[in-house]
């Protein structure tokens, strides 16, 4: 049985240690997705940021009276926010309805949008330095990932990362069905231990 795990580690692209009766089987992290996981992360953390600066300046818009379009344009800002961020999880729901979230140009484009809001009207609060800052802070690196994602999807980087998903989904599944072959083997040897006299 062995000669068989040390074919199927190419296929499946797993690293496999063996012992005689049985095997443990490690798939491997592809770097890419890594990344990709990470970038998307600090993408979802720039989208809070904006969605909690747009939120405190709405909340001052509407206490204050004297500016309510300024409040109910941060509160679409905080809307499409939460689709850059429900566009990151990359749920076959999302994508399904809005094809365009699918591909990185326009999941760039969106968070390029939302950065722009976000950095809208920064003199109305020259009092209030906190919020200043943190506006800044979001729409700058909001702005930077969406920059990455149109220049990524330009390169069809996005392709890549689906390609490579595929990959590590059927190399899982390839490390489960073994699991379940030896979990079997196992099964089997133990029943014709029993029957034998």
């Amino acid at each position: 049985m062995a000669p068989d795990i040390e074919e199927a580690e190419p296929l499946a692209n797993t690293a496999t240690t063996s012992s005689p009766n049985n095997p443990i089987v490690k798939p491997k992290s592809d770097p890419i997705l890594a990344t990709c996981r990470c970038f998307s992360f600090v993408t979802v953390v720039a989208s809070l940021l904006c969605i909690i600066a747009n939120v405190f300046s709405a909340i001052r818009s509407f206490r204050n009276g004297y500016d309510i379009f300024d409040g109910i344009f941060r509160c679409y800002a905080v809307v499409i926010a939460v689709f850059v961020i429900v566009a990151e999880t990359e749920w076959s729901f999302v994508t399904k309805f809005w094809k365009v979230l699918e591909y990185w140009a326009g999941r760039g484009m969106l968070q390029i949008f939302v950065a722009v809001m976000t950095r809208a009207y920064p003199d109305t609060y020259a009092e209030r330095h906190e919020i200043l800052l943190l506006q800044d802070i979001a729409s700058y690196t909001l702005l930077a990932c969406g920059l990455i994602y149109v220049v990524s999807g330009v390169l069809c980087l996005g392709f890549l990362k689906r390609a490579r998903q595929n990959k590590e989904v059927s190399a899982q599944q390839a490390v489960k069905d073994l699991q379940e072959l030896e979990r079997r083997r196992a099964e089997l040897e133990a029943l014709l231990i029993v029957d034998t006299p």
